[in-house]
């Protein structure tokens, strides 16, 4: 019996990285080096089983498409603009730095002009997956420096396109394969790209604000949960293909509109879960394509050339946004984030890549420093994060020490005069219902949170509130908590939660303890660590139904 080369390379892709992604947990190293890891061992340059790197590849975009997809889930048009006064020069004025430091490298080496200029081209633009999932795994995508993440991907991503469309119609001028055009001819290719890429925000924001919650709404109305489920992935994969199609934008674009548009739908919730599990899936297959693209044998032949690369990409660009967020006067911790954000690079390095090479502008060993600068800086990412997460004290301890409004030195800031009060743990979108509720019992809270654009905005409406993890040391005692009644645990991290609420308990052993859990586990968890009492969405449903029945029988 003949095996499917498709079914192959998704069951070799996802088994090998679950092994190996267990394998990185277990070494307290993130799973996504475990994804990396597994490419390889499937990729043509290691030995035993070959999956289909253009299946791979493919399949991957599926992943892109979703990912993209539930982050316009969680964005708004609101957000877009909010960040453009940095995200659009910050994005142009750092495209421009990583593309004139990879023509440096380039020409120092004798390559020339054309070659260099799309060994920088693709030097410079980030990952969606990386950034997106190194987000996401911090609870940082909605906060302020999320959206101004998000937001320089997206100039990143349209100037991609743009580029895209140029490179061919200048190739003749560079030195590769195809005609030489006029100064006329390039100016009207690119005001099409530039009017196609404006008709697409257009027609997403006059048609598809109206046409796309209206199908969802309709699907939901039939009750059918396979036909929502479905109707989300129509709406993503289907808006995605057909905006590539119809105005020439990438993937990722169209997907992410739609998601954003759809965000204004009271189903927007509903429809990122639904589209969850395959979004997770899809992005694993993603890492695994692209380690399957890494030939390992490039470190023996050019190290010092892959040296060179990496430091353009993880230092060189970094301290390029690094300076750039500064000098727009954001906090030190915004410009760590974006910089550790943007150093590394992935789908657009490796389209551009396989263009230049198709034109004869790029070489095989430029190909290859860009495949192995994508991996090695994809590797050395998670550590950056690392290492920002070991300097989040110190950085909270600054933004702690800034004077805020109505305040004067650097003293840290604490509530003694707070009595039988709560102590609110988080203030994402459960804990504003629950500030909301006790704010209209006229019940006296203090809020601890780790964002500090979060705690200023609630500074600024006279809400008290700390910056920093509930577990530090000194937090707890800020927040009064000897004098406290309760303390609400409102963060959905099952782990964290138990660490602060047994730092508590030892602290002040009579405190009421509440916390969320999202399974039996997790509420076993907590209550072993202190918690009085647990509340899990799915049993509070059941037992508010379970009333209501009880209620109307004994009526």
């Amino acid at each position: 019996m003949e095996h499917s080369p498709l079914i192959a390379t998704i069951v070799g892709g996802l088994v090998l990285a679950f092994v190996f992604g267990m394998l990185a947990n277990r070494l307290r190293m993130p799973p996504l080096i475990g994804y990396l890891i597994a490419g390889i061992v499937v990729g043509p340059f290691t030995p035993g089983f070959v999956a289909d790197a253009h299946l791979a590849q493919e399949l991957s975009e599926i992943g892109v498409i979703l990912l993209m997809f539930g982050v316009g889930l969680h964005f708004s048009l609101r957000d877009l603009l909010s960040v453009k006064s940095i995200a659009i020069p910050g994005a142009i004025v750092q495209i421009a730095i990583a593309t004139l430091f990879g023509m440096t490298l380039a020409l120092s080496i004798g390559w020339p002009i054309g070659e260099g200029l799309i060994f920088g081209l693709a030097l410079s633009t980030a990952s969606t997956v990386v950034l997106l999932t190194a987000l996401q795994e911090r609870r940082i995508l909605e906060t302020k420096r999320g959206q101004i993440a998000i937001g320089w991907l997206i100039v990143e991503d349209i100037a991609m396109v743009l580029a895209l469309v140029m490179v061919p119609a200048i190739s003749g001028i560079l030195g590769g394969e195809g005609d030489t055009v006029t100064g006329a001819e390039l100016t009207h290719t690119l005001a099409i790209t530039i009017g196609k890429v404006i008709a697409f925000v257009a027609v997403m924001l006059i048609v598809g604000r109206r046409v796309i919650p209206w199908m969802l709404a309709r699907t939901a109305a039939t009750g059918s949960r396979e036909l929502f489920r479905l109707a989300v992935l129509a709406i993503a994969l289907g808006f995605a293909l057909g905006s590539t199609y119809l105005f020439g934008v990438s993937f990722a674009l169209g997907a992410f509109f739609a998601g954003m548009i759809l965000s204004e739908s009271e189903l927007s919730h509903r429809a990122a879960e639904e589209s969850l599990p395959l979004r997770d899936a899809f992005a694993v297959l993603f890492f695994v394509s692209v380690g399957m693209l890494f030939d390992p044998s490039i470190i023996m032949r050019e190290p010092w050339l892959i040296l060179a690369t990496l430091f353009i990409i993880v230092i060189g660009k970094s301290l390029a946004a690094f300076a750039i967020v500064l000098a727009f006067r954001h906090p030190l911790g915004t410009a760590l984030t974006i910089s550790a954000s943007l150093a590394q690079i992935g789908e657009f390095s490796f389209i551009l890549a396989a263009l230049g090479v198709s034109l004869g502008l790029l070489s095989d060993t430029g190909r290859d420093l860009i495949l192995s600068g994508a991996i090695l800086s994809i590797l050395i990412n998670p550590l950056l994060f690392l290492g920002l997460d070991k300097l989040k004290p110190w950085l909270l301890n600054r933004e702690e020490k800034r004077p805020l409004k109505g305040e004067s030195g650097t003293r840290t800031i604490s509530y003694p005069y707070l009595h039988a009060h709560a102590i609110l743990i988080g203030y994402g979108r459960v804990g504003k219902l629950v500030g909301a509720s006790l704010q209209q019992q006229d019940q006296p809270f203090i809020v601890l949170e780790d964002q500090p654009e979060v705690v200023q905005a609630l500074r600024e409406q006279g809400t008290p509130a700390l910056c920093g993890n509930a577990a530090a040391p000194g937090m707890m005692e800020a927040a009064n908590i000897r004098s406290a009644r309760w303390l609400l645990v409102a963060i959905p991290d099952a782990l964290e939660a138990g660490q602060i609420i047994e730092h508590a308990r030892k602290i002040n052993p009579q405190i009421e303890v509440v916390a969320r859990a999202h399974s039996d586990a997790q509420i076993e968890h907590l209550e072993k660590h202190g918690a009085s009492y647990t509340i899990m969405g799915e049993r509070e449903i059941a037992k508010g139904m379970a009333n209501w029945v009880r209620a109307g029988v004994e009526w």
